[in-house]
């Protein structure tokens, strides 16, 4: 069992930056492929990043791919979503999910999820 808690979310403009969070919980943390998703108002959930159990391959959504790293320290049980150049197309509620295979893909099957931390880009 992981229990994921995001943080990091919030109000920002055009350009900017956040650094999203994503804690969690268990002694397996490290074995997890790990992913960040977003959900807009009136669309459908997408994977945004994703990275492996060891860090060494990370994966992203091609709109994303030159302004966000994903990353994750699996000493703090802890992976991270930085967010540069921010458009307001980035405006969604951002989820972190666990992958049991250890593969962090856009297409795993992702056993564990967050509450969800909210981003808004405003212009």
């Amino acid at each position: 069992q992981v229990q994921l808690v995001e943080s990091g979310g919030g109000l920002v403009q055009v350009g900017g930056s956040l650094r999203l969070s994503c804690a969690a919980s268990g002694r397996t943390f490290s074995s997890y492929g790990m992913g960040w998703f977003r959900q807009a108002p009136g669309k459908g959930r997408e994977f945004v990043a994703g990275i492996s159990w060891t860090g060494g391959s990370t994966y992203y959504k091609d709109s994303v791919k030159d302004r966000f790293t994903i990353s994750r320290d699996n000493a703090k049980n802890t992976v991270y979503l930085q967010m540069n150049s921010l458009k307001p197309e980035d405006t969604a509620v951002y989820y972190c999910a666990a992958d049991r295979t250890g593969r962090g893909l856009g297409y795993s099957s992702y056993s564990y999820w967050g509450q969800g931390t909210q981003v808004t880009v405003s212009s």
